[in-house]
């Protein structure tokens, strides 16, 4: 089936090389059938055959689905938080553009959303899971490798999720977690001292004794957030609340992910390709959509990619503050 907006395209390239010889021919064959007039004629055909080809593409894009990628732990800015990863992975926040960009764009007629992650922090993942939720057409999302926790808590926000037999799929749990080296610092002679006002505003720091009321408030947080995660699953994937408990936190391969239920289907790429094509009713083209950065972010972001290879990912995994990161994984 051919596409009308491809042959808009084409006409309007075809036209703008036809003006193109015409303005050159007007232009420099006054100067004589020389070898230099054809080729400033042929120059300027091309030009407008780029100038054109420019205009034709903003006007009618050659793409009715965007695709959006969580890549990696999920974190406000891409920053890894307490799980390295690379420095150029999308911060939620970034992710949430390009999936209002892709909403706002009306060519954009449908969603894909690739997740390879094992997960994250709270917040932004649940960000992400608002945003393909509020987008205004199918929204499929699919995963070849990873799908876990806060992967699968924005999952659950989209229509369908597809995997591979072989994809990891699940983890639907909360963990807190915090090394105490209160008696570490007891043997070298540290001594913890903090001014709070609030009972439990230093729990969970790693050099004061971990007491019961602590791990009492702190695992009181973590079952709140368990508890909503478990929510929105059942109700994004309309499953029974207790099926998803069931589940226990677990990763599953994708074939069995897709008997219990926490996966719609299994296929690859061009299976949800073509699931997407029966939903709209016609050719799909996908458009990767992308965080749109300028010269200045990209520079920036080659310096961390080599501070990263050089082991500051490492450096950032320990130079944390004192208070403990709830993260889904």
């Amino acid at each position: 089936m051919v596409d009308a907006r491809s042959v808009l395209r084409l006409g309007i390239v075809l036209l703008g090389a036809l003006v193109g010889v015409v303005v050159g021919w007007w232009l420099f064959v006054g100067w004589g059938p020389d070898p230099l007039a054809v080729l400033l004629v042929l120059a300027t055909a091309a030009v407008l055959v780029r100038v054109t080809g420019s205009i034709a593409s903003s006007v009618l894009p050659g793409y009715n689905v965007a695709e959006v990628e969580v890549k990696g732990p999920i974190t406000r800015d891409g920053g890894g938080g307490r799980l390295p990863s690379s420095p150029t992975s999308p911060g939620a926040d970034e992710i949430v553009e390009q999936i209002e960009r892709a909403d706002d764009d009306g060519s954009v007629d449908a969603l894909l959303v690739k997740l390879n992650t094992p997960g994250g922090e709270v917040v932004p993942s649940d960000d992400i899971r608002t945003a393909a939720k509020r987008f205004d057409g199918p929204t499929i999302a699919y995963t070849n490798d990873l799908c876990a926790s806060g992967g699968y808590w924005i999952a659950s926000g989209c229509d369908e999720l597809w995997a591979r037999d072989a994809s990891l799929v699940g983890s639907i749990g909360v963990i807190l977690g915090q090394v105490n080296a209160k008696e570490l610092a007891d043997k070298v002679g540290v001594q913890y001292e903090a001014l709070t006002a609030g009972e439990y505003k230093d729990a969970g720091s790693p050099l004061k004794e971990f007491t019961d009321d602590d791990r009492e408030y702190l695992q009181g947080l973590v079952d709140e957030w368990y508890d909503d995660f478990v929510e929105r699953v059942a109700d994004g994937r309309d499953m029974d609340p207790d099926a998803v408990r069931d589940t226990e936190a677990k990763v599953y391969l994708g074939e069995t992910a897709h008997e219990i239920g926490l996966v719609d289907a299994l296929g690859a790429r061009d299976d949800v390709e073509d699931e997407l094509e029966r939903r709209l009713g016609t050719d799909v083209t996908v458009e990767a959509f992308r965080p749109q950065h300028g010269l200045g972010e990209r520079l920036r972001g080659s310096a961390q990619a080599v501070a990263y290879a050089a082991g500051a990912g490492v450096g950032s995994v320990v130079a944390n503050d004192d208070g403990p990161d709830f993260e889904l994984r």
